[in-house]
Formats: structure tokens, sequence, C-alpha cells
């Protein structure tokens, strides 16, 4: 009997796809480690492993949104202590000058380290986010300079003017958690983020209470120095409550990221579980799958040889 050549072609052609689409499958399993890697390979383990990786994609989100506030943090940070040290001198200056011991001209001196003191202040509080280029104290309206200055006929800061609002930016760090590392310069309601030039709730009022300190130091009204000595103290309070909350802050974002790298770590491991391959038995059945490619081609070429042979006969 003869054999039809057509058809056998067909059937081996038909085989040697098949081994060569398995080999090629393994050596992909292979060379990345992944034993699914389309909805055909395991439809259930894909489903899974496309959740997971969404789940580590957000992760991914949530820790650069970590990194960037926590650079913002120390910007932040930098500026509120030396705005603590400004406020702790201006506390000593107003308690030298009253004293009845304190001389004309040393309350003018002390006026004018305070004039310097109203300038630095004010730089301060109009500090730009070194990789933003927003202002950090304007709340949101952070895209305008907070804090605007009008002087007197000696050139001097007589006013300060807010041009900012009460409001801070919130940020996701995690599902459905947000945080905000941001300071509204001033706040003059009931709501919001303590302000840190002025603030109503706690009586803080650096800025104006600065200007108030001068000027009686240049008047020699050793009572009303008094009285700015008790303000003073509020500015205190308040600058040293924004720098310990600074650090609350802070500790958050630490103790957020050191979450997120676990998590992502347990992702990580869980996507290997659902789609990972097993290296060893990869290999084992890439090897088998090689010998039969190479089996099938020998065998064909015996039988081709005999189908001749009959076609001939």
């Amino acid at each position: 009997m003869r054999v039809s050549t057509h058809s056998y072609t067909d059937a081996m052609l038909g085989q040697f796809n098949s081994l060569a689409a398995l080999q090629y499958s393994l050596q992909s399993r292979a060379s990345t480690g992944l034993r699914v890697q389309t909805a055909a390979d395991d439809p259930v383990a894909m489903a899974d492993t496309l959740g997971l990786a969404a789940k580590k994609t957000a992760n991914a989100q949530w820790s650069q949104n970590i990194t960037t506030l926590s650079d913002r943090a120390d910007v932040i940070y930098s500026v509120l202590q030396s705005l603590q040290s400004r406020t702790s001198r201006a506390g000593e200056i107003a308690t030298a000058g009253a004293t009845a011991t304190a001389s004309p001209g040393d309350l003018n001196n002390l006026a004018t380290e305070v004039n310097a003191m109203i300038e630095d202040a004010v730089k301060l509080g109009n500090t730009k986010d070194p990789t933003g280029g927003n202002f950090l104290f304007g709340g949101t309206a952070s895209g305008s300079t907070p804090f605007t200055v009008t002087r007197n006929a000696s050139g001097d800061i007589s006013a300060v003017a807010y041009n900012g609002n009460s409001a801070v930016n919130q940020t996701e760090i995690s599902d459905g958690l947000t945080v905000s590392v941001d300071v509204p310069g001033v706040n003059t309601g009931s709501g919001n983020a303590r302000g840190l030039f002025t603030d109503s709730q706690t009586g803080g009022d650096f800025l104006n209470h600065l200007i108030s300190l001068r000027d009686n130091l240049r008047a020699g009204n050793k009572t009303a120095v008094t009285a700015d000595s008790l303000n003073l103290k509020q500015d205190e309070n308040n600058v040293a409550y924004q720098v310990a909350n600074n650090g609350v802050v802070q500790n958050r974002l630490t103790t957020a990221a050191a979450y997120l790298a676990d998590h992502s770590a347990a992702l990580d491991k869980s996507i290997a579980n659902k789609s990972g391959a097993d290296l060893a038995e990869t290999l084992v059945s890439l090897n088998r799958a090689q010998n039969g490619y190479q089996a099938a081609l020998s065998s064909s070429v015996k039988v081709m040889q005999l189908s001749i042979l009959n076609y001939i006969q």
C-alpha cells in the first residue's frame, strides 16, 4: 500500500509546529522565570497576577509621593529651625529691653537687631521649594509670594500683608490615607492647619509682634516692651509646636515608606508564587521537548524515505 505523502507531510508539519511552540514556551519560561505570561497559560493565575501587579504599581506611586513629601518636609524643617532660633532671640531681646538698667543706647541697639530680624523673617516666610519652585508657606495659593511688605520713609518694614490662604494640600501615601507636610503662613480662622507666622487660635503673630517690639524699643517704652515679651512667648510656643509637628509627620512618612517596602516585597513573592516558573522543572521539560523534537525529525526522515520507495515501487 502506498503512503499518501501529502497527508503525511501535513501531519508531520503539525507535529513539528506543536513541538516547536512547546520549546519556545519553555525557553521563554526559563529566560523570564515566568510560568504564566498570557491568559491562555493559566487564566485564573493571570487574573490574580494582574491584580497583584496593579497593587504593586500603586505602591510605587505612593512610595514616590512619600519621597517627594519627605524632601519637602526637610526643607520646611530647616526653615522652622531658623525661625525657632529667631523667636527665642526675640524673647531674649524683649526681656533685656524691659529691664530698668537698659539705657536708650541699649534699646536702640536692640531695635536695630529686631529690625534685621523682621527682614530675615519675611524672607523665611517667602521661602520656595527648591524642587517644585512654589512657595512653601502660601497654603494652596503657592504660586504667588505669600508675604509682601510696606516700608516707611526710612526703608524699614512697617506692615506685612499675607497673600496666601490657610488651606494645605493633602497627598495620598496609602490606600485612602492622605497626609500634608505643609504649613500655611497665616491662619486667622478656626479651621485648617495652624498658621506659622500668624495663628489666631494660639495668639501667634510673629511679624507684627516684631514690628511692635522694634518700635517700642526705639520709643523707649519699656512697659509696652514688657507686653511684647508676653506676645513673643506665644510666637515661640507656636513655632515650637510646628517643629514638633513636622517631626511627627516625618516619622509617619518613614513608617509608611517602610510598610510599603515590606508590602511590595510580599507582593513580589505572591506574584512569583502565582506566575513564577520552577526553573529546575522547566529545564527538564525543555530538555525533554528538545529530545522529542529531534526524535520527530529523525523518524520523519526515515518515514519519508520509505514513502518514496513505496511510491517508486
